[in-house]
C-alpha cells in the first residue's frame, strides 16, 4: 500500500466562508493535505453551533461542523491584517463570509491569487444581493417546479445537497486555476453561483429538450413537476429503488415484477405514458413489490442487472454490505461519531487520516508568513489545462460531467464510443425521434454533458479497435471511463493496458461502487445513489415516501473524479509517472448525505423528510397564488430563518395583525406554529398575483421566490445576464441554449466553444491525423463496423 498522498502539502487556503458550501470546497482541499486556515470572526461560524435534528450540543463544536472542518486551522483575524496574509495564500475563499472581505479587491490586488466567491446568485447580475436561501434558490432555479407528485405540491431536495454541489464544482475550478498560477503567476477569480448550481444539476435540462420539441412555454408556467416510475417503492420491510432509464431496463422490469404481457404495452413504455396512466401502474407495480421483501427484490432485480437499492436513512446506511466492505466510515478523530471518509484513491491510497476540527480561534490571531518567490506573469488568459489531452471512455452524465469541466479549462477531450453499443444516455433522444432523423444526436443530457469534446468511434471487442485505442493511449495524458469494472476488464483495457501503452497516462476509474467489495459490478446511475445514500430519505413530503433528489449525484461524482484526476495530474508532473485513480459515485454521494450519519451516531437521532420545510427556518414552505391563465396554481416559495426576516415579513404584510403574537417572535415558536402560520399564509397568498407578491416581500428584506418551470430556466433574467447558457451550432438541432458551468472567471470564458460531437465526428481528424490511417483503411474499419458514424443495427 502506497502512503497516505498529499498532493497539494505546500498549498496554502484562506478560507472566509461560513456555511457548508466553502467548507466543503475546502475540505477538500485539507483532505489532500493543503494548509487550510479558517478566518472568522469573534462570533465563528454558526455551523459550530448547529444540529439539524436540534440536540444539545454543550461546549463542544457540533459534529457536523467538525467534518466539514477536519485538518483546518482558526484564525480570528484583524481585517487590518487580510491584505498581508493574502500575499501568501494561494487560494481565498468566500461566500458568505465577514463584510470586510471584498474579493473584488483580494484578486485585483493579489495577482497569484485564486479567489473563489459563492453566492445565491453571483456576484454580477440584477439580482446580486437579492435575499435567498437555499429554499428559494431551489424555487428560482427550477428544480423545485420539476419535482412533484402530478397534480400535488412540488417538494424541495432535502439535505442541502445543492451546497454539496456547488462547494464540489467551487473546488475543481479552483485547483484548475490553481495550477495555472503555478505554473505562470497568474491568478483568477472564480464567481460561482448557487441558483446555476442548482439550475444545472437538478432540472435534467429539460430546457434543452422543450426548445428541440419547439414548445416554448412561459418562465412561470405549471404543471411541470413530476416524479420518476417505476422509482422508490414499497416492500414488505420497507422500501427499494429503481432505475430504468434504458429501454431495455424497463422490459427487464417487467420481467420483474412477472408481467412480461405489458411489454406489448407501448404507452407504459414511455415516461409519459406511465405518468398518464399514474394510479393503475402504481398499482400494477406494488401489488409485487408489497408482497416480497426489499432484500429479496434486490437480488432478484441485480440478477436482471436492474439499477436497485434499498432505501437507506442515516441510521441504517452504515450497515449496507458494499459500505461495510470498503470500509466508507471512520470515527472521529478524538470519537464522539462517524463520517465518510474522502471518495478517492491515488494508486490505491486514500488521503492522510485527518486532524481534529480547530476551536475558534485556537490558532490565534495571526497568520505566520510563508514567503516565496513568485514566479512573473506570462501571457494572459492562457487556458489553465492547456495541452491536457484525455480520451473519454465515459458514459451517461456522471462521467461525462468530470470530463466536460475538464474540457471547459482547456483541456483536450476525446470521447470514445462504440458504433455497436454508444453513450448510453445517445438514446434518450429518443424521445425527439419525430423531429429528428438523426435522433441519436439529440439527447439533452448529451448535449449538455458533452459540449466542448471531440468524438471517435472504436469497437473494443474487436481487437483492431483495441489496438488503435492503445494508439490513442500512448499520445494521451488521462483515460477517463466510469463503466462497472466486469466492462472494459472483458474487453482487457484495465490499468495494466494503459500502463503499458504509456507509463506517463492516468487512468481515473469512476465506478459507481467501486473497484471491489460485494457489489462492485452493480449498475448504478444518479437515482441508485440517492436512494441508497440516504439522500432519497430526507426528500419528499412529510406524509408521503421517500422520493429521489433527480439528478446532483451524477455532476457531484463527476467534480469528484475531476478533483482527483486533477490532483494526479499535479503528482504525475513531480514524479513522472502515471497512476490509477478511483473515484466512486456512491461513496461521493455518502459525503453529500454525511449529516445523516454524523447525526446520527453523534446523538442518536435520525434525519427525516420534511416535505418544504426546514429544521432551520419557520415558516418555510409553497403557498398557492392567483391560477395563470393556464389554470394551474402559480407557487410562491418563502423562507424565514431569522427573527429580522419575521419582522420584516410581518411589516410587508399588514394582514398579518396576528403575528404579534410574542409567542411567534422566536424561530423555536413560530416551528411549533408551524402548520397555523403555513393555513395563514395560504389564505393570505391564495388570491395575490404572483409576481406582486414575490416583488414585495423582495423588496422588505424577505426571501422569496417564485417557482420557476425548469423547462425555461435558460429564460430567467439572471441567468441570462451572466451568460449562464451559451448556443453552439449543432449540424442536427442547431444553436440552442445549453447551459454550461455555474461558474465564471475573470480572465477566460469556460462556457463550450464547440457544441457536443456527432457520432464519431472526428474519426478521420484523430485516426488518420494521430494515428496516421490511410483513407483506405478507415474505409475498411468502417465497412466492417470498427469504426462508424451511426448506431449499428438501427
Amino acid at each position: 500500500m502506497s502512503p497516505p498522498p498529499r498532493p497539494l502539502h505546500d498549498v496554502r487556503v484562506l478560507d472566509f466562508s461560513s456555511g457548508i458550501a466553502g467548507a466543503y470546497c475546502s475540505k477538500l482541499f485539507a483532505d489532500a493535505g493543503a494548509e487550510v486556515i479558517k478566518v472568522e470572526t469573534a462570533a465563528g461560524d454558526p455551523l459550530r453551533r448547529w444540529s439539524a435534528s436540534g440536540a444539545e450540543l454543550g461546549a463542544d463544536d457540533a459534529p457536523f461542523f467538525q467534518f466539514l472542518h477536519f485538518s483546518k486551522r482558526s484564525v480570528v483575524l484583524a481585517p487590518a491584517a487580510v491584505d498581508e496574509a493574502l500575499c501568501d495564500a494561494d487560494v481565498a475563499i468566500e461566500g458568505p463570509g465577514p463584510d470586510w472581505f471584498d474579493p473584488a479587491v483580494a484578486a485585483a490586488q493579489h495577482a497569484h491569487l485564486v479567489v473563489v466567491s459563492i453566492s445565491p446568485w453571483g456576484r454580477s447580475g440584477p439580482w446580486a444581493g437579492r435575499p435567498a436561501s437555499d429554499f428559494t434558490l431551489q424555487a428560482e432555479s427550477g428544480s423545485i417546479g420539476g419535482r412533484g407528485v402530478p397534480g400535488g405540491e412540488p417538494f424541495a431536495i432535502g439535505g442541502r445537497t445543492g451546497e454539496f454541489l456547488a462547494g464540489s464544482y467551487a473546488a475543481v475550478a479552483a485547483l484548475a486555476a490553481l495550477r495555472r498560477a503555478r505554473r505562470s503567476g497568474e491568478g483568477e477569480w472564480i464567481d460561482l453561483s448557487l441558483l446555476e448550481t442548482l439550475a444545472l444539476g437538478t432540472t435534467n435540462f429539460l430546457s434543452i429538450l422543450f426548445q428541440m420539441l419547439e414548445m416554448p412555454p412561459s418562465l412561470h408556467g405549471g404543471g411541470m413537476a413530476t416524479v420518476e416510475t417505476p422509482s422508490i417503492e414499497p416492500t414488505a420491510d420497507g422500501y427499494v429503488g429503481f432505475c430504468t432509464n434504458a429501454r431495455q431496463q424497463f422490459a427487464d422490469f417487467l420481467l420483474l415484477i412477472e408481467r412480461p404481457e405489458l411489454q406489448e404495452d407501448e404507452m407504459l413504455a414511455q415516461v409519459a405514458g406511465r405518468l398518464a396512466r399514474f394510479d393503475e401502474w402504481q398499482g400494477i407495480v406494488r401489488a409485487w413489490t408489497r408482497a416480497h421483501t426489499t432484500a429479496a427484490i434486490v437480488e432478484r432485480a441485480t440478477a436482471l442487472r436492474i439499477p436497485v437499492a434499498p432505501v437507506l436513512d442515516g441510521e441504517r446506511v452504515r450497515d449496507h454490505p458494499q459500505v461495510v466492505a470498503r470500509g466508507v466510515y471512520r470515527q472521529a478523530p478524538g470519537g464522539g461519531f462517524a463520517y465518510p471518509r474522502p471518495p478517492y484513491k491515488l494508486d490505491g491510497a486514500e488521503p492522510a487520516p485527518p486532524t481534529p476540527a480547530p476551536r475558534l480561534g485556537e490558532h490565534g490571531t495571526a497568520i505566520a508568513p510563508r514567503r516565496r518567490a513568485r514566479r512573473p506573469i506570462g501571457a494572459r488568459g492562457v487556458l489553465p489545462l492547456a495541452g491536457v489531452r484525455i480520451l473519454d471512455l465515459t458514459t451517461w452524465w456522471a462521467g461525462p460531467a468530470c470530463t466536460q469541466i475538464l474540457a471547459a479549462f482547456g483541456a483536450e477531450v476525446i470521447h470514445v464510443e462504440s458504433p455497436q453499443r454508444p453513450d448510453g444516455v445517445r438514446m434518450l433522444g429518443g424521445m425527439v425521434a419525430g423531429r429528428y432523423q438523426r435522433w441519436w444526436e439529440c439527447s439533452q443530457f448529451f448535449l449538455a454533458a458533452n459540449a466542448g469534446k471531440q468524438a471517435v468511434t472504436l469497437h473494443l471487442s474487436d481487437a483492431r479497435g483495441r489496438a488503435l485505442l492503445g494508439g490513442l493511449i500512448a499520445r494521451a495524458d488521462a483515460v477517463v471511463e466510469n463503466f462497472t469494472p466486469r466492462v472494459l476488464d472483458n474487453f482487457g483495457v484495465d490499468w495494466d493496458f494503459v500502463a503499458r501503452h504509456n507509463p506517463r497516462c492516468l487512468m481515473l476509474r469512476m465506478p459507481a461502487f467501486g473497484l471491489d467489495g460485494p457489489w462492485r459490478d452493480a449498475p448504478g446511475f444518479a437515482q441508485t445513489m440517492e436512494q441508497l445514500s440516504g439522500l432519497a430519505w430526507v426528500t419528499g413530503h412529510r406524509a408521503d415516501q421517500p422520493r429521489i433528489q433527480r439528478g446532483p449525484c451524477d455532476p457531484m461524482a463527476g467534480m469528484h473524479g475531476a478533483f482527483a484526476l486533477l490532483l494526479a495530474l499535479l503528482e504525475r508532473e513531480r514524479s513522472g509517472r502515471g497512476m490509477l485513480v478511483e473515484s466512486t459515485m456512491l461513496e461521493a454521494a455518502l459525503n453529500a448525505a454525511a449529516e445523516q450519519v454524523v447525526e446520527f451516531t453523534a446523538h442518536g437521532r435520525r434525519l427525516e423528510r420534511m416535505g418544504n420545510r426546514a429544521p432551520y427556518a419557520a415558516p418555510q414552505g409553497l403557498y398557492a397564488c392567483r391560477p395563470g391563465a393556464d389554470g394551474l396554481p402559480r407557487w410562491l416559495a418563502l423562507s424565514i430563518e431569522t427573527d429580522a426576516q419575521w419582522r420584516a415579513l410581518c411589516a410587508a404584510l399588514p394582514a398579518m395583525a396576528w403575528a404579534d403574537d410574542a409567542g411567534l417572535a422566536r424561530l423555536a415558536g413560530r416551528q411549533a406554529r408551524h402548520d397555523e402560520i403555513d393555513a395563514r399564509l395560504a389564505a393570505l397568498f391564495a388570491d395575490e398575483e404572483q409576481a406582486a407578491a414575490v416583488d414585495r416581500l423582495i423588496a422588505a428584506g424577505v426571501p422569496a421566490a417564485a417557482v420557476v418551470n425548469p423547462t425555461a430556466i435558460h429564460r430567467h433574467p439572471q441567468v441570462m445576464a451572466r451568460g449562464f447558457c451559451s448556443a453552439p451550432p449543432h449540424p442536427v438541432v442547431g444553436a440552442i441554449e445549453i447551459p454550461g458551468l455555474p461558474f465564471r472567471c475573470r480572465t477566460i470564458d469556460v462556457r463550450p466553444r464547440r457544441a457536443a460531437p456527432t457520432l464519431g465526428e472526428h474519426n478521420q481528424e484523430i485516426l488518420r491525423g494521430w494515428l496516421g490511417l490511410s483513407e483506405a483503411a478507415l474505409r475498411e474499419l468502417e465497412a466492417e463496423g470498427v469504426v462508424g458514424t451511426r448506431p449499428v443495427g438501427l
